[in-house]
């Protein structure tokens, strides 16, 4: 994990780091909000690996898609999770920091490496909001996720407020 500059705010992070947010970011697949906001809490909603083209990383893990890729899917996640959070608060730097997520990969019964994909996210948000970006954690293999998609990630933010 890199370290960050405590000076610097998550979108002065974000730009540093290279990384481009979809200018929008992908849409629900149901009948649901992306970010939630009640009290001092952003509940963002179970976001996937949905590339800028809206193409979907799909697959399961330990079987068609290798552990590698799916942390690559994971990362991939958190950029839209970003991306979602910018959106609702109009800019990162209103985010206080991360508080949990809760990672699901769609994996075969004998994969193990469920918090090896997660990591990918975990990474970038803590690169993003430094401290304040360690968060709690759950990670869990299940049979399917929606779509096929080998990653799905929900989380809950501070606002900073």
């Amino acid at each position: 994990m890199a370290a960050s500059d405590p000076s610097q705010g998550p979108e002065a992070r974000l730009a540093h780091s290279g990384i481009a947010l979809p200018q929008v970011p992908p849409a629900p697949i149901g009948s649901f909000a992306n970010v939630r906001r009640s009290g001092n809490l952003l509940f963002v909603s179970g976001q996937g690996p949905v590339s800028a083209d809206g193409s979907l990383m799909q697959g399961r893990v330990g079987d068609d898609v290798s552990a590698e890729a799916a942390r690559g899917h994971a990362r991939l996640v958190a950029v839209n999770i970003l991306a979602a959070l910018r959106a609702h608060c109009g800019g990162l730097d209103a985010v206080g920091g991360v508080v949990k997520l809760l990672g699901l990969v769609n994996a075969t019964p004998d994969f193990a490496r469920h918090a090896f994909v997660i990591d990918g996210a975990s990474e970038l948000l803590a690169e993003i909001f430094g401290e304040t970006g360690i968060h709690a954690r759950s990670s869990l293999g299940v049979a399917s996720l929606p779509n096929r998609i080998t990653v799905e990630i929900e989380a809950i933010f501070e606002h900073a407020g």
